[in-house]
């Protein structure tokens, strides 16, 4: 009997704390100059596998780092970058956010509209 494989998408990964921590670090270090990847690597203790990821998670949020005579740069500004990195999930109850969500701002309307998506 031949079974059917169906192809699923691999499910939607949250940013952790921990990541969104190194990958504001590994900003950070660029940042400053140029770096190798061994370099960059052993700052973050990563292993290459784990640092890729992490390239690649830059690469979902726009973010491009460009390697050039084997290094690793940035083409932006570093802190315009890192205000680009998504922030984790904070764990917020309903009321928590909805306190959150008093006032005027940019932000405040976002918080806003996601209490309304849950709160019609």
């Amino acid at each position: 009997m031949v079974t059917k494989r169906t192809s699923r998408k691999p499910a939607a990964q949250a940013l952790t704390p921990l990541r969104a921590a190194r990958l504001c670090k590994l900003l950070r270090l660029l940042r400053d100059r140029p770096q190798t990847r061994s370099a960059l690597t052993r700052r973050l203790k990563l292993d290459v596998r784990g640092f890729y990821r992490d390239l690649e998670w830059l690469r979902k949020f726009d973010i491009a780092v460009v390697t050039e005579a084997g290094r690793y740069r940035l083409n932006e500004d570093a802190d315009k970058l890192i205000a680009r990195l998504p922030l984790p999930d904070p764990q917020l109850t309903l009321g928590e956010a909805m306190r959150l969500a008093k006032g005027r701002t940019a932000a405040h309307r976002k918080l806003k509209r996601l209490i309304k998506a849950i709160m019609p």
